[in-house]
This record gives structure tokens, C-alpha cells and sequence, in this order.
């Protein structure tokens, strides 16, 4: 079996992880991957999992990049794959465009949808495929509710996942890791850190940690907010906008922006809570994710996967949706003696399980193909 992936790059960022995730698991099956995207830092990983990429600018929202449907049309001939599943919106329309050319010898397709696009026809597109996957219950509901014609059998949950080899609640950071953290980021020593991972974007409510620095601080509580992503282009006047709003408040010495960091989990675990302050609910939410299985506290607003999440390993952590001075309150109870999440046996979010649950939605499309 041979599959084909549709990603716009390969950049950090949560979809190209899933793919990356898709093709060392699915590799290790047997089955033969083939990315296709413009390229990026995550190649080479790409690769080292045995998958192969192919370099076509097919997410560049253009319309030259429709021109490029020909190009892919002759590697689909070329390659023959089985399944085409496509990641994102861009290159799910030249996907589509490239099977109408192909007819009846097209390869099946399946779609994710990975986040909460906004609902129009260019968003359609991704109810276009013989199977459709929903990363989490609620975006099962917001496919079913905003695209009503899309056949509720056609709509698969498949919950993005978590490696528990690498994120169990056991896990430490080492010494040495420690000693150049706190050398990097000596403020944070004696604070109660409140960490939000995340690119800098204006969905992922950093604003919010003002409010919510001001109340605690004013309880007498050392509240210090970690912030954590990069800052891509396009986005330095939000960070500067951002660094000035924290300025104006009293708070430039209560926040530390550590930009992108590969060390991810162990800044998880360096810190006493983790945030979701999106103000917008997120499909799946892979970071807070990773955050409850390393059995870290995390408070969240209660939308979107993270609230699903919440629900199942730390039904507390769960605040009202965009409401600071609810956050500032949870965070005050939990100041000193933060919850441990209770991990399910079996755990959820499994690896293997994501895994195992594409290998069947594929196959089974071959069955009925």
C-alpha cells in the first residue's frame, strides 16, 4: 500500500508533526509513504523515517499554484499511489483538480481537518473525500453542523496522539539541562511559572496573561508567564505590540519569551502549570496533550479538543472559555500544590492507536475501491 501526503511545507508546526508522526508508524507497517509539500527544516526527518518527499510548492495561496495540478497529476501517474490523503486546504484543491483529471484511475482520497477553518467554499474542499477525518469529537460536530451535506458516515474521529515513550509522567529533565536553564533564565528561579506554549499569534491569547499576571500578583503570588514559540514571519509587529501591552501594564518583568525550543518537554516539565488560553477552540490541542501525559498541570479554557482532553485527565483544569479572572482564580488554588492528572488504563491518545486507525480507514477504502 502506498500513500500519499499533501502538506503546504514541511516547517515546525502541529500538521507537519502528524505527518511526520504518519510516516515513521505507517513506514514501520509496510506501507510506503510519499510527502509531497514545498519543502523545509523537516525534511530530512522526513526521510530518515524511510518516507520520501517531493519537492511542489502546492500550498501557496495563489493562483499560480493551480497550475502546478498538471504537474501533480503526472506524479500521481507516476507513483500510483493508493490512498491520497490531503492535509490542508491549498493543496487539497489542486489534489481534487488533479483527481477530476485522473477519473475513474484516480487513487482514493481522504482529508483531515485539522483545525477550525473558517466556513466557506474554499474550506469545503476538505468534505471532499471518500472518508473524512476529524481530529476530536467537536470537530466532528463542527463538520456535520457547518458542511450538512457531507454524509455523516463519511466523517471519521481520529484523535491526534501522544508518544508515551517519550511523555510519561515519570520523565525528568537532566541535571545538566537543568543548571543551563536556569543559567538561560535566572528570573524564573523562586516564581510560580505559568507556561504557554505556542507560536506567537494572536488566537493563542497572550493577552490574556495580563489580566491574569495582575490578579495573581496583586494575592502576593509570584506569578511569572513562560512564553514559548516562534515568532514567524509576518508576526513581529504582534510580538512588539504584545511586549508593549506587558510593558504599559507593570508586567515586563514578568514574562519571559524563550522563542521556538526543540527541548519542549522539558520546559513542560520545568514549569508548574501549563496554559490553553485560546480564544478560539483549538481541533486538538497536541501540546497540552503532551503536557497531561508527562503529569503536568494544565488549565485550559474549556473549548475545543483541549476541553475534551481536560475532561478525561484533569476535569479541574477546565475554566470557563476566554475568561481571565476565572483563570486567575483557578490559578491561585492551585499556587503551592498544583493537581496531578490521573492517567485512564488503557491511556488515551496512543500513538499506536492514531496509527492503527489510518492503516484501517486506508485499507478499508481499498476493500470497497
Amino acid at each position: 500500500m502506498k500513500i500519499m501526503h499533501l502538506v503546504p511545507s514541511l516547517s515546525s508546526g502541529g500538521v507537519e508533526q502528524v505527518v511526520l508522526e504518519l510516516c515513521q508508524g505507517l513506514e514501520a507497517q509496510g506501507v510506503e509513504c510519499v510527502v509531497v509539500s514545498a519543502g523545509g527544516a523537516m525534511v530530512p526527518m522526513i526521510e530518515a523515517t524511510g518516507a520520501r518527499h517531493v519537492a511542489m510548492p502546492i500550498g501557496k495561496k495563489s493562483l499560480r499554484t493551480f497550475f502546478l495540478v498538471g504537474k501533480l497529476v503526472k506524479l500521481i501517474r507516476a507513483e500510483k499511489p493508493d490512498v491520497l490523503h490531503l492535509h490542508s486546504r491549498v493543496p487539497a484543491w489542486v489534489g481534487v483538480l488533479a483527481c477530476k483529471r485522473l477519473g475513474r484511475r484516480r487513487p482514493a482520497v481522504v482529508t483531515t481537518f485539522h483545525g477550525f477553518h473558517s466556513v466557506n467554499f474554499y474550506s469545503a474542499v476538505m468534505t471532499r473525500g471518500d472518508r473524512v477525518i476529524a481530529v476530536s469529537q467537536c470537530m466532528r460536530e463542527h463538520i456535520l453542523s457547518n458542511y450538512p451535506k457531507t454524509p455523516p458516515e463519511r466523517v471519521v474521529v481520529i484523535p491526534n496522539s501522544v508518544d508515551t515513550a517519550q511523555n510519561y509522567p515519570g520523565y525528568h529533565p537532566s541535571e545538566a539541562w537543568w543548571e543551563q536553564w536556569r543559567r538561560d533564565f535566572p528570573e524564573l528561579v523562586g516564581k510560580y511559572t505559568l507556561c504557554l506554549p505556542g507560536r506567537i499569534t494572536r488566537i493563542k491569547g497572550a493577552e490574556h496573561l495580563i489580566p491574569i499576571l495582575t490578579a495573581l500578583r496583586a494575592r502576593g503570588i509570584p506569578a511569572h508567564a513562560v512564553i514559548v514559540g516562534e515568532t514567524k514571519k509576518g508576526k513581529e509587529a504582534l510580538l512588539r505590540e504584545l511586549k508593549a501591552r506587558f510593558a504599559a501594564a507593570g508586567l515586563e518583568d514578568c514574562v519571559t519569551w524563550t522563542g521556538h525550543r526543540r527541548d519542549l518537554r522539558d520546559v513542560l516539565c520545568a514549569c508548574d502549570v501549563t496554559l490553553s488560553l485560546t480564544l478560539q477552540p483549538e481541533s486538538f490541542g497536541k501540546t497540552t496533550l503532551d503536557a497531561l501525559s508527562l503529569g503536568r498541570a494544565v488549565a485550559g479554557y474549556e473549548h475545543g479538543g483541549v476541553g475534551e482532553q481536560l475532561a478525561v485527565f484533569l476535569p479541574q483544569g477546565r475554566v470557563p472559555a476566554c475568561d481571565p479572572q476565572s483563570m486567575a482564580d483557578r490559578l491561585a488554588e492551585w499556587y503551592g500544590h498544583p493537581p496531578v492528572p490521573a492517567l485512564p488504563i488503557p491511556p488515551p491518545y496512543r500513538r499506536e492507536d492514531m496509527i492503527n486507525g489510518h492503516t484501517d480507514l486506508y485499507r478499508s477504502l481499498l476493500t470497497r475501491a
